[in-house]
Parts: C-alpha cells; structure tokens; sequence
C-alpha cells in the first residue's frame, strides 16, 4: 500500500496535467480576421471569433470543473474516517458538478441568443 502511494503522489497529479492538454488539440486554428485586401471585419467574421473564444473557455471551464470533481474523490477516498476530509471531499465534488452545471447553463443561453440574433433558431 505504501507503494501504491508513492506512485500515486506522481501518476494523478501528472495525469491531471495531461489530461486537459489534451482537449486543446481540439481548439480551431486562429486565422487573420483582415482579408487580404484590408476589408474591415464582417459581422460574421466577428461572431466566428466570439465563438472561437466562448468555445475555449467552455472547454477550459469543464477541464476546471472535472479536475474539482477528481479531487474531490481523491480527497474521499484518502480520507481514511476523517470526517473533516471527507465534508472537505465532498465539498470539492459538489464545487465541481455546480461549476459544470453553470457552464453547461451559459452554453445554452449563448447558443440560443446567438440562434436567435442570427435568425437561424426557429429554422
């Protein structure tokens, strides 16, 4: 068991690192918004950029709440009785699934005023 936690000291908190990078290889390529002629941006240049930036803080957001989440079962779990450790883990969980929630929330929310100031919601 003493070895078990030794890795352990290494292994989570390096897969807690990876794991989000790999999200990121999701992430569109930014491109110039200047057109080549010097045009001004468009309207619908600018609500591809406001996406772009919503889409990675979403993204960034959910990693934030799923690692919460992942602590918080950490901390459970290692909390051998203790029921300070265990109020502190179930704490962190509870952090973690509202701070998912909230974002999930204000991903509808945009999504549906972005359908509608672009008049594609109702088809």
């Amino acid at each position: 068991m003493k070895m078990f936690k030794k890795i352990a000291k290494f292994v989570v908190p390096a897969a807690m690192i990876a794991v989000p990078l790999l999200t990121l290889a999701s992430i569109p390529v930014a491109t110039n918004p200047i057109n080549d002629n010097n045009n001004p941006l468009t309207l619908s240049e600018v609500q591809s950029i406001i996406q772009t930036i919503a889409s990675f803080i979403m993204i960034v957001a959910v990693v934030i709440a799923v690692i919460a989440i992942v602590w918080g079962a950490i901390v459970l779990i290692t909390a051998g009785g203790s029921a300070d450790r265990t109020k502190t883990g179930w704490a962190w969980i509870w952090k973690g699934i509202v701070g998912a929630a909230v974002v999930f929330a204000i991903g509808i929310i945009l999504q549906t005023v972005a359908g509608l100031v672009s008049r594609t919601f109702f088809g």
